[in-house]
């Protein structure tokens, strides 16, 4: 009997999670601290707690741990100890283009070595001048690069503050901190009154 539908062999697919397409999740968690912490700057409050960050941005600490420590030993963040103590951004994160905070955290931005400005690697193509799939990668990397490279770290902090403020809302680590402040001053009412 003829069949209609022919049977192609199973393509092995790669874990995008493995791609490095896509952000590590120490990336991500980090470029979403630094954003917090720039935006919290933007508005005055330039110290901010280990346990506030890891609440309001949902990240585990002994990981957020990790990152902060790498993030410092970059030159990315101060840090204070002690009972008030907690993360700042330095004065040059901020100003740093988001594109050289993602290569600092995940390198190159390019798809693949051969295409990559600051990673390169040769080919294992017969001609990468003429190779497709480099030019491919090359094209999209310039991409990525116009869009990371165009940004910088406040300049991302002020425009995702304008964005939740278009929407009437605030930030998770922002809210987080108004709340937290809020609990810890109590009220007159909550006092108990003693008779002598």
């Amino acid at each position: 009997m003829y069949s209609h539908f022919v049977s192609y062999p199973r393509i092995e697919t790669r874990n995008f999670a493995q791609s490095r397409v896509q952000l590590s999740k120490r990336a991500e968690y980090a470029l979403r601290v630094l954003l917090s912490l720039a935006m919290a700057r933007t508005v005055g409050r330039t110290l901010v707690p280990l346990t506030a960050l890891a609440e309001a941005e949902r990240i585990p600490v002994h990981f957020l741990e990790q990152i902060l420590f790498s993030l410092r030993q970059g030159g990315h963040l101060h840090s204070t100890r002690g009972k008030n103590g907690g993360y700042s951004l330095t004065e040059a994160s901020a100003a740093m283009r988001v594109g050289d905070l993602i290569r600092f955290l995940d390198g190159p931005l390019a798809p693949i070595a051969c295409a990559s400005m600051t990673g390169y690697q040769r080919c294992t193509c017969q001609d990468e001048a003429t190779c497709g799939v480099r030019r491919l990668m090359v094209q999209a990397r310039e991409a990525l690069s116009q869009v990371f490279d165009n940004l910088t770290l406040q300049g991302f902090a002020e425009r995702t503050l304008a964005e939740y403020q278009a929407v009437n809302l605030r930030p998770p680590l922002l809210a987080f901190l108004e709340t937290a402040g809020k609990a810890k001053v109590p009220s007159k009412e909550a006092e108990p009154e003693y008779l002598i």
